[in-house]
């Protein structure tokens, strides 16, 4: 088998409830490496042409590539690939955490999904064993929830779990998968094709690394990185997180503000990176293998927005989005927005962008209170972005017109 790989693909028929697992060997993973290439290459060969994204048909693929489990940081990633429902072509979407390189050591690089359930599912893999059971208790919970039920129910609590959230079984175009509570492949609507299929989540254990060609000298490097970091281009992205982006890109005039009618926004400072770290970060967290821990976790009680650190915390791309794209320099209630968000299972930047479109029309008296069901969706409004990020996951009021995406 190539270095790297476990050499095992698990496929799934939701509809018939088989499970097989195909050996493509070196070649196929020499050609294709993994992550979104194999993605594409299976959604291609199994999605007949002009099938609906949210049909039995639609083929949902989820690939680790060949340094996921290595450690490497910044690479345990996977790729969740489907036919979007957002945009009728290829979704591509990825996603960081411990899920990636769990399912690796639980046997697969990756799994191929089609069909449909009658009724809510989850797939169990635990060291090269998979096997469908119920998810009707875990229907309609948020995504923190379910991954604890999860691995109360299988007596394991280094379970990781992949999850489309109640955001997707709703039916939110923009619905994201969520492992960890807070990573979320949150691009192109694969939440909605993983609920559509009634397949709640996907919980992986193993025990078991894939195989290099030199492990000690791959170690030796991961030392060589750890000690170090404090002396690198990228140690601010661990002391600030992605949201160091903020301050650089309003002075270089690429911050979307105001629904993208300007680059610049007068509030960057009171949602950049440093002020984060200043006011609301209880701690910083990683991904398997990585020694930059750039995930922010923001904690804040007894204010507006009590903020669990269990969902984690924004983002440059959630700050932009629900920050200075809608107006809003509120920290607090660009991190509930965030937090609402990974509950509920959806993209921080389309439900951001989507919610600055409609406050760039309430501006212009294009849509009013009245179809808003009252909310003054202005911008710079911090209460009326998290009502209306509330009301897309829970599909009412002007929600259910949001949830289509702009």
């Amino acid at each position: 088998m190539a270095y790297g790989f476990q050499g095992k693909i698990l496929h799934v028929d939701l509809t018939t409830r088989t499970l097989e697992v195909e050996e493509p060997g070196v070649a196929f993973y020499r050609k294709y490496l993994g992550g979104s290439a194999m993605g594409a290459h299976y959604l291609l060969k199994k999605t007949p042409a002009n099938a609906d994204p949210l049909g039995p048909e639609n083929t949902l693929c989820l690939m680790t590539g060949v340094v996921v489990g290595a450690p490497v940081s910044g690479q345990s990633r996977v790729t969740a690939t489907a036919k979007s429902p957002e945009t009728g072509l290829v979704g591509d979407a990825q996603a960081g955490g411990f899920w990636p390189a769990e399912l690796k050591f639980a046997g697969f690089d990756g799994i191929v999904i089609r069909g449909a359930s009658e009724t809510p599912v989850y797939l169990w893999i635990e060291d090269g064993e998979a096997q469908l059971r119920d998810a009707g208790h875990l229907w309609g919970r948020f995504t923190a929830e379910v991954e604890d039920a999860i691995r109360d129910e299988l007596d394991d609590q280094r379970v990781e779990v992949l999850q489309c959230g109640p955001a997707a079984e709703r039916g939110v175009r923009f619905s994201a998968l969520i492992n960890h509570a807070n990573r979320a492949n949150g691009r192109t609507g694969m939440g909605l094709v993983m609920a559509s299929k009634k397949l709640k989540a996907v919980a992986v254990r193993g025990h078991n690394r894939p195989e290099m060609a030199d492990r000690e000298r791959v170690r030796e490097l991961a030392k060589w990185g750890a000690d170090h970091f404090e002396t690198s281009d990228v140690y601010g992205l661990g002391v600030f997180g992605t949201a160091q982006t903020v301050s650089a890109q309003n002075h270089v005039g690429g911050l979307p503000t105001r629904n993208w009618s300007s680059g610049v926004f007068e509030g960057a400072d009171a949602i950049s990176g440093r002020r984060l770290s200043d006011t609301i970060l209880k701690e910083r967290d990683t991904c398997y293998g990585c020694v930059v821990r750039c995930k922010r976790v923001v904690e804040s009680e007894g204010s507006t927005f009590a903020l669990d650190p269990r969902y984690g915390g924004p983002e440059y791309e959630t700050l932009a989005t629900m920050g200075s794209y809608c107006g809003v320099d509120d920290l607090e209630a660009i991190s509930y927005a965030n937090q609402l968000c990974n509950m509920y299972g959806m993209d921080t930047i389309s439900c951001g962008a989507t919610i600055a479109w409609a406050m760039d029309c309430y501006e212009q008296e294009l849509i009013g209170p009245e179809h808003t069901g009252g909310i003054e969706l202005r911008f710079g409004n911090g209460e009326a972005l998290v009502e209306t990020v509330r009301q897309i996951g829970e599909r009412e009021g002007f929600g259910r017109t949001l949830g289509e995406g702009s």
